[in-house]
């Protein structure tokens, strides 16, 4: 990801800005690294708020994220993509030489690349009918969420007229609320539905949600449909 970054940040054309891109998403899996770790450390008493606290941090990424872009980007274009390649760097130096391994060494197995291609993954998991459902259905889930990021900053320009300020803040409403539903509401929710009902309310409101911005006519709405 620190090589993505500056790839980024020194990319002479708009068509090598696209291949920095493409790499942004073939190295971009921390994520589900860091939701793997957060399953080994995790016990079935407090598995959830784990995921939530993990689902926090990204929240918080979210506020911060684009404030520190802004600030940057008035030094030149080219300065947000540095600086996150030094975070990236950052990160690398503390997961390689201060994060301790979270899988016991009995429950580790030998490498092989043939589990790391995606689509043997995919086709793996045939073996797990239980998981079949639950990955199609983010599979759905993700590319609703991520078409709306995608085509946010575009919608709300050419439907409402936001300046960048605006859509820096709408994101950084998003990321607050993120972060209070997966480090607060989570906590309440999952002990008094379970963890199969929640998830089905969550699914049921976060579609609600994007129907209803369809339908917004003022930049109000798009705030009370967050």
């Amino acid at each position: 990801m620190t090589s993505n970054r500056n790839f980024l940040a020194f990319a002479p054309t708009l068509g090598w800005l696209f291949v920095g891109r493409v790499l942004a998403g073939i190295t971009g899996a921390s994520f589900t690294t860091a939701t793997a770790y957060i399953a080994d450390i995790s016990t079935d008493e407090n598995r959830a708020k784990n995921f939530g606290m993990i689902g926090a941090a990204f929240g918080l990424g979210f506020i911060i994220g684009p404030a520190i872009g802004g600030l940057l980007g008035g030094l030149g274009l080219r300065v947000p993509f540095m600086a996150a390649a030094g975070l990236c760097f950052l990160n690398f130096l503390y997961g390689f030489f201060v994060l301790p391994e979270s899988l016991p060494v009995q429950n580790r197995r030998k490498f092989e690349w043939s589990r790391a291609i995606p689509g043997v993954s995919v086709y793996n998991l045939r073996k797990f009918p239980a998981l079949t459902g639950l990955m199609f259905a983010l599979f759905l889930v993700y590319i609703g969420s991520h078409a709306v990021q995608s085509n946010w900053s575009f919608y709300t320009i050419e439907r409402f007229e936001w300046s960048e300020t605006m859509i820096g803040i709408s994101l950084a409403v998003v990321g607050v609320l993120v972060g209070a539903v997966q480090a607060g509401l989570t906590r309440v929710v999952n002990p008094k539905l379970g963890n199969e009902k929640s998830v089905y309310v969550g699914l049921a409101l976060y579609a609600i949600g994007m129907l209803l911005f369809a339908f917004a006519s003022k930049s109000w709405m798009m705030f009370a449909f967050l």
